[in-house]
């Protein structure tokens, strides 16, 4: 009898006893190499970092408003010009896209210091538009913030250090919402010379966002009133065909001199004055008004947001977007430089 209680024992211990013990023992030796794992991880990521951005890893962001300047690291700035500059409704490749120009843009500034104390400002009409992460979400819908948010951080992540160059140097890499077909050439826009990255080439499927087509329509009483705000002498006559005319066009088929009366103007002023999206426009003359017909939205000048969006639906990676747009450059880590 004692000699079976013994054979017992020794069968309950080996079938049930030792697995327990040994499935303890293996539990605890995988969450010390998932701890190491964890630290080498973290470890190997902040090598990288440091690595990468080892003389830009921090700007100064002019915040116009309250005119207060903030030392700031360059992705966290990014994801809150990223969020401001393009829907997160867009594409991922679409929106790694504008984060890789926005990194460049922002070197450019760095590199090219337009304000006395800080790097870049968060005014778009000077420099990068710029969000808080509180106002962003606050303007999403409820069930789309946190996803939204994530969507951005990912595609800054996702380009970590990448930033467009010509010739071993940071390009100035102007965008824009819609080109309405044809992105269009800096000095068009702004004079001076030409950069040779930045031509003129097609954009495909930009038909379909809202940004493409819009119309102002004026009284020609409201039309002398906005010319009169610069050109106090102007004399228009509305029952003439050559007092209202289109003189001349630029390759890209934007206005590039339009006649009013007495004056002939640019066709970039003629969009300020008359707060058109863009100067490819057409004019439809009435009796008693005029009607502004108006493709795309923006400058024109290099990348088109809503054609990155519709090449990244197509297929297309963000570098295949960026090469698209910017002619005859590379992306190259900042270090590389």
């Amino acid at each position: 009898m004692k000699k079976f209680l013994l054979y017992f024992f020794a069968f309950v211990l080996i079938c049930f006893l030792m697995p327990a013990f040994l499935t303890k023992r293996d539990k605890q030796v995988i969450a010390k190499d998932t701890k190491e794992s964890d630290t080498m991880q973290q470890q190997t990521s902040q090598v990288n970092e440091n690595e990468e951005y080892k003389k830009y890893g921090t700007i100064k962001l002019l915040h116009k408003k309250t005119g207060e300047v903030e030392e700031v690291k360059l992705d966290e700035y990014l994801y809150h010009v990223v969020s401001a500059e393009m829907p997160a409704d867009f594409e991922l490749e679409a929106l790694k896209a504008q984060a890789v120009v926005a990194r460049t843009y922002t070197i450019y500034k760095v590199l090219n210091k337009k304000h006395e104390n800080a790097d870049i400002c968060d005014d778009s009409t000077c420099c990068q538009a710029w969000v808080s992460k509180e106002d962003r979400l606050a303007r999403w819908e409820e069930d789309k913030k946190e996803s939204n948010w994530l969507k951005i951080e990912q595609c800054v992540n996702e380009t970590k250090g990448k930033i467009i160059t010509y010739q071993n140097e940071p390009i100035n890499a102007f965008f824009h919402a819609n080109s309405g077909g044809t992105t269009e050439l800096p000095v068009n826009v702004w004079g001076g010379s030409n950069f040779p990255y930045l031509q003129v080439v097609e954009t495909a499927g930009e038909e379909g966002y809202t940004q493409y087509a819009s119309e102002i329509e004026l009284s020609n009483e409201e039309l002398i009133a906005k010319l009169k705000e610069k050109y106090e002498d102007i004399q228009i006559n509305f029952a003439s065909q050559e007092d209202i005319k289109i003189l001349e066009y630029t390759d890209s088929n934007r206005v590039k001199t339009i006649k009013f009366g007495n004056h002939n103007l640019s066709g970039v002023e003629a969009r300020s004055l008359f707060g058109l999206r863009s100067t490819n426009f057409e004019i439809i003359k009435e009796s008693d008004k005029i009607k502004f017909t108006v493709k795309g939205y923006g400058h024109g000048v290099g990348m088109s947001q809503t054609g990155a969006d519709n090449m990244a639906k197509q297929g297309n990676n963000y570098e295949q977007i960026i090469h698209h747009f910017y002619v005859g450059v590379e992306i190259k880590e900042i270090n590389s430089l």
